[in-house]
């Protein structure tokens, strides 16, 4: 009893967790935008020199000090980083909400994949809806990246827990037939 308590306070989470992007995805980006906090804590522009020789282009526009300003190319990164986070989140939690539920921990890898991936697919097209707001195909890949990531560790967490051994594996007792 207490196991499946717990598998379905996962799925619960994950759940929540997607209903938080969903509001998220409700939102346009000017009500998000973090440049005024971040102009606040960030106002001497620590690491600016560092930061400055990083350049990339992401879905077809340019990334960069330059291009973006200081504060543009910080909340960049914070926002990508909660693309991959909330993916991970949602993955694992259902990995971890599935994996007494189903008939192995492959098919729980899959349905956790899939259902992290649908979910993003749908919160850009979601996005597409918002004013203010661009889904972009190269967010649904680190998303589905952050997915991975998030099914690789609950994997890890299932078959070696937190005492950092190898779980043993359950096998049926062979039953041997008297009859011959």
């Amino acid at each position: 009893m207490q196991r499946s308590w717990k598998d379905n306070l996962f799925i619960v989470l994950a759940f929540v967790m997607m209903g938080i992007l969903f509001y998220s995805s409700s939102m346009p980006y000017g009500d998000q935008s973090m440049t005024s906090t971040l102009d606040i804590w960030l106002a001497g522009e620590p690491l600016k020199g560092l930061l400055s020789h990083i350049e990339f282009t992401y879905a077809g526009s340019p990334v960069s000090v330059a291009a973006k300003g200081y504060i543009g190319f910080v909340e960049f990164f914070l926002r990508k980083g909660a693309h991959f986070g909330s993916y991970f989140l949602i993955a694992l939690f259902w990995f971890l909400g599935l994996r007494n539920k189903t008939s192995s921990l492959s098919l729980t890898a899959l349905l956790s994949f899939m259902l992290a991936a649908g979910y993003a697919s749908f919160d850009e097209f979601h996005q597409g809806l918002t004013p203010d707001r661009t889904p972009l195909l190269e967010d649904i890949l680190l998303d589905c990246f952050g997915a991975v990531t998030g099914v690789g560790i609950g994997w890890v967490l299932t078959d070696y827990g937190v005492t950092g051994k190898r779980k043993k594996k359950w096998k049926k007792p062979v039953v041997k037939s008297t009859n011959r």
